[in-house]
């Protein structure tokens, strides 16, 4: 009690204090009420966009991320995916499912109209989805066979309806497709579409349209786009957002300190520690839909114990990936517990978060059976003389190595001779992977722009023989699990399921999860509003852009101001 009198007399002191304050104050003066800031609509945006310029369309974009960039803001789909992967309306004001979830009906926003002044219409979604029926488009083959399959019916000028063979709950990440004018490009095939004067003077109906390019020497170095007036949604506060391109985030980083970009597309991993160096910039990070793991082969006769859960279990045990993570990805990485993104709709916190632990690793190879050889060695063994022996594969880059590298060394610290060697990512998958012919493959699976989660391509039994359950894992229960979750529309009754397929996934361990790399987006403190979370696809740093701005009013009882963001950038000129 003696210890406490002190700070107990101290807290008093203070509280008389501000009573005295309060009491002194004249009480017909009005209450002190903070200022408040409030966007206002005004102001242009520069970002340096890592990359080069093809052509504005969102069936053309697939391959060029700095395309896809700028179509986010120029073109509207029928729906968008929250950070949780739930559906939002974009040209979609309602939509209903049948229950037996064959077929899907969408209402289109009555007020939707392009960048010329037509009206957007459900034959607008009809012709694109044409355009990626068609065998000459770009897209990839699944996908183009999926659309194939739908028939799609125009109900009326603003209700469409779509037609599925079966059940399957994925369907709605299939309509996130940018939506593209009939009323200019009905007539061309997807060849000719290619070569369109439309790519590079792009209609669509999204918050922002072309204003013009800033070009030099024939080559396109920069765009400007104005925010769309007859928007059918939140109207954004910026007015103008520039986009000069850089050949990579270093260059991008310089024009930065030159006071010639306030935001820079993305920091990559060998300009981190500059960009933290800079006082104004500030980062913003987001989990990208890629998995980093390691696949191992559970039916291949060379490796008879991986088919062993407690050997798989002391497998994971024995990776330190916080290490991996914080000395060769710069931290950029978040630790994985399974197949599913953490923060989405489909996750359970639930299930088993195992850290680095080699001293149970080998407590655990040993009551398997695998122990030192009596006569010495570096290797286990079991009673029968087999050893703990296996062959890692890996992409052929500085990054895998790096990492193939640590779990080698990781792995004989208990016991286990590994041999890692390096391949083509085309190799990987073509001699390794589908012909099953491999023990033990690192690997990243990139799930962009598939916010649903979708486990079934690489885990359900059918998949071992001709589809991606590369592990072979022969799971009864589990592939009940991930039908379920397929073929069922009611989120709550996949939650369940994809939370059942979790657990099990943490028991057995049929791959083991790694990591999820970070995306990294810099803009310079001038820049108010901005937030991004959990990405599908990097140019979901730009969902919320409605709500970022440059120009605001400070609002108080006795003032009204108004301070834009003081920036000596000037917008590039360049050709219409």
């Amino acid at each position: 009690m003696r210890k406490l009198r002190w700070p107990i007399l101290i807290v008093i002191l203070a509280l008389a204090a501000i009573g005295i304050l309060l009491l002194s104050r004249d009480p017909n003066l009005p209450p002190i009420i903070p200022d408040e800031v409030q966007p206002v609509t005004g102001g242009v945006y520069i970002e340096g966009l890592v990359g080069k310029f093809s052509r504005l369309n969102p069936l053309l974009d697939l391959y060029n991320p700095s395309d896809h960039d700028v179509d986010r803001l120029i073109f509207s789909s029928l729906i968008r995916f929250d950070d949780r992967g739930l559906p939002l309306g974009d040209l979609a004001e309602s939509w209903g499912i049948s229950l037996d979830g064959t077929v899907y009906n969408f209402s289109l926003r009555q007020e939707a109209i392009w960048h010329d002044g037509q009206l957007v219409t459900s034959n607008d979604i009809l012709f694109t989805v044409n355009m990626m029926r068609d065998d000459e488009s770009i897209i990839s083959t699944d996908v183009r066979e999926l659309w194939k399959a739908v028939e799609v019916v125009l109900l009326d000028e603003k209700t469409i309806q779509f037609r599925i063979p079966e059940p399957f709950a994925p369907f709605m990440d299939y309509l996130t497709f940018g939506i593209l004018p009939a009323h200019l490009l009905e007539g061309l095939t997807h060849a000719e579409m290619i070569d369109s004067p439309f790519n590079l003077q792009p209609i669509g109906s999204g918050p922002y349209r072309l204003e013009s390019l800033t070009i030099e020497g024939n080559e396109i170095q920069g765009l400007v786009l104005k925010s769309f007036q007859g928007y059918y949604g939140q109207m954004p506060f910026i007015e103008q957002i520039v986009f000069q391109y850089f050949p990579d985030a270093r260059s991008a980083l310089e024009a930065y300190r030159r006071d010639e970009v306030m935001g820079i597309s993305q920091i990559t991993a060998d300009v981190l520690p500059d960009a933290l160096k800079e006082p104004n910039l500030r980062l913003y990070t987001g989990r990208l839909p890629e998995l980093s793991l390691i696949f191992l082969n559970l039916d291949n006769p060379e490796v008879p114990f991986l088919s062993d859960v407690s050997i798989r279990r002391a497998l994971f045990l024995g990776l330190n990936r916080q290490w991996m993570i914080d000395h060769l990805l710069g931290g950029q990485a978040i630790m994985a517990d399974g197949p599913v993104f953490p923060n989405t709709w489909a996750y359970y916190d639930g299930i088993e978060h195992i850290e680095y632990a080699p001293d149970e690793a080998i407590k655990l190879l040993k009551d398997t059976g695998y122990t030192i050889p009596a006569e010495g060695g570096t290797v286990r063994t079991n009673q029968d003389g087999s050893p703990l022996r296996l062959e890692l594969l890996y992409p052929d880059n500085e990054k895998h190595a790096s990492l193939a590298a640590t779990i080698e060394e990781n792995w004989e610290k208990l016991g286990i001779e590994v041999s890692s060697r390096p391949a083509s990512y085309q190799e990987l998958v073509t001699d390794y992977l589908e012909p099953r012919l491999y023990q033990a493959v690192l690997i990243d699976l990139n799930m962009t722009r598939s916010p649903d989660p979708d486990p079934y391509p690489f885990w359900h039994q059918t998949q071992i023989t001709g589809g991606q359950n590369y592990s072979k894992w022969d799971d009864f229960q589990v592939s009940e699990y991930l039908e379920q979750g397929r073929v069922i529309v009611d989120i709550g009754e996949r939650t369940k399921n994809y939370r059942n397929f979790q657990v099990r996934f943490s028991q057995e361990l049929p791959a083991l999860p790694l990591f999820y790399p970070v995306f990294v987006y810099a803009v310079d403190a001038e820049v108010q509003g901005v937030s991004i979370g959990p990405l599908f696809d990097p140019s979901d740093r730009f969902s919320l852009i409605n709500r970022w701005f440059l120009v605001s009013r400070r609002t108080g009882p006795a003032m009204e101001t108004v301070e834009e963001a003081d920036s000596e950038i000037s917008l590039p000129t360049g050709e219409p």
